[in-house]
């Protein structure tokens, strides 16, 4: 079968890594330089800094995924556990070390908050374990036909309403931790779900499982190498790979099945299915005229945005800096209330430094560092005017990086704000898509299918399971799933 895949983004590559070994024909057209999508790098003057997700979760996901290539991972890619996986610190003055080792762990948070919440970090791995245990194989493995199939999860519905995965977040961390601090450090994953921790479901704390308890990790050359490593190991497999090939349409047959796709605005290429890996309400308004997306995607509610600083700098990191830095503000709910709610900036940003250098031997040149400083902020629904703003609240980021004791003597740097991430292809400027609200998760996210386009195939944050590195390799595993149910249901033979 002959199957085009738009977009080398981790979704679109780990759907081609599941289908080149199958016995397809594929080829992955990228309108970019390199591969990565969301996961790009800015490489100037000797340094090589992630624009994009910074750390590793879940690594076995990418394990299979090199593997469903018929490529073993260590041959592409070295991957090594961070341990501390960050430092958090806290406005007064506090400051707390996630270990990867469970006992370790429980001594930090002994040392922190005391002998009562250390010992309950037994118990909330223990409920995060089953928590996991119930959600993942049903709502984030599974691909899904119609809403109504979410009747068939009955069982581990009820079996998460028995564990309180239907509770509030925050209540349910409250359960475990008096200690405030320690409520936010494992609840702020769900800032990226689009979600604050007072309005998301326990259930929610699937993410925290994927750091916490599965730990953290990071790649030799960061997250862009992952990419990269990837798009290597499906070209050796047989795939074929095109970059600065920008598709302009998805072309379409009388019944409306696809047929390929335009490049260029001019050139075809025959397909018998099409994974689409680009942003699925951005694809079907610029490459699908004539078919709306889904109610959801048009009028859902989308996750916060982020204001990013990355650079590359003189001088060396504080004595006390972790690969990843956690700063948060004074203030907490009323910040979850602020960017989500109210479309304004936080008082007092939260913010995640990462110093990719520290854990990295080739991302600065020797006397240097590198900045990743990421500040969640309103996307572009919002109250913020980033056309007059986004120069002085950039300039802002930066003077809170020096104040935190980071190097900030500048050689080469770039800005991404909420408009920055609208011209990269991404709906209301955020790269974390629609937001994971109980109907616009599992069966009530956009599909990733349309029947009223016959085997075109949707990869991605904005469709099942739903937004992050792990969520996203996953959805392009699910996708290679439905390409080889169409072909089944087609009888189209494989290549």
């Amino acid at each position: 079968m002959r199957v085009v895949v738009i977009g080398a983004g981790l979704g679109g590559l780990a759907a081609a890594a599941n289908l080149v070994r199958r016995g397809h024909d594929v080829t992955v057209l990228e309108r970019e330089l390199v591969p990565g999508g969301r996961a790009g790098v800015f490489a100037e003057a000797g340094f090589h800094i992630d624009t994009g997700p910074t750390m590793i979760t879940m690594p076995d996901l990418l394990r299979t995924t090199f593997a469903a290539a018929g490529a073993h991972i260590e041959r592409y890619l070295v991957i090594e556990p961070l341990d501390p996986m960050y430092r958090a610190t806290f406005a007064d003055g506090s400051v707390l070390h996630a270990r990867h080792d469970r006992d370790q762990m429980v001594a930090e948070i002994r040392d922190f908050a005391g002998a009562r919440d250390a010992a309950a970090f037994g118990e909330f791995c223990a409920w995060l374990d089953e928590i996991y245990a119930i959600f993942s194989p049903s709502f984030v493995h599974a691909n899904y036909d119609k809403t109504l199939h979410v009747g068939r999860n009955l069982l581990p519905i009820a079996q998460m309403l028995r564990k309180g995965g239907f509770k509030r977040l925050d209540t349910k961390l409250a359960s475990f931790f008096a200690d405030e601090r320690l409520q936010r450090v494992f609840s702020f994953q769900s800032l990226q779900a689009g979600l604050a921790p007072q309005d998301a479901l326990a259930m929610f704390a699937l993410r925290t499982h994927m750091d916490s308890i599965g730990g953290v990790f990071t790649a030799r050359g960061g997250m862009h190498a992952v990419a990269t490593a990837l798009a290597r190991a499906i070209a050796d497999a047989g795939a074929t790979i095109r970059y600065e090939t920008p598709v302009t349409r998805i072309l379409r047959g009388g019944d409306n099945a696809v047929t390929g796709v335009e490049i260029g605005g001019s050139v075809r290429i025959a397909a018998d299915a099409v994974v689409c890996n680009a942003d699925l309400p951005v694809a079907y308004r610029t490459l699908l005229g004539g078919v709306d997306a889904p109610r959801v995607a048009r009028r859902g509610k989308y996750a916060p945005s982020c204001l990013l600083w990355v650079a590359g700098v003189r001088g060396e990191p504080p004595a006390d800096a972790t690969m990843h830095n956690l700063h948060f503000g004074d203030q907490w709910e009323d910040a979850f209330k602020a960017v989500i709610k109210r479309g304004v900036r936080m008082s007092d940003p939260t913010m995640l430094v990462t110093m990719q250098s520290a854990g990295d031997p080739v991302a600065a040149p020797a006397g240097c560092a590198t900045v990743h400083a990421l500040e969640p902020v309103p996307n572009l629904d919002g109250r913020v005017n980033w056309a007059r703003d986004g120069t002085r609240l950039a300039d802002d980021l930066r003077r809170r990086v020096g104040q935190l004791g980071y190097p900030t003597d500048v050689v080469v740097e770039r800005i991404f704000d909420p408009l920055d991430w609208e011209a990269m292809g991404l709906e209301r400027g955020t790269p974390w898509s629609l937001s994971h609200t109980v109907l616009q998760s599992g069966p009530f996210r956009p599909s990733n299918i349309d029947r009223r386009v016959p085997g075109l195939i949707f990869a991605g944050a904005c469709t099942v399971p739903g937004s992050g590195v792990p969520f996203v390799l996953i959805s392009g595993r699910l996708a290679a799933q439905r390409v080889e149910a169409y072909a089944r249901e087609t009888s189209i033979v494989r290549w």
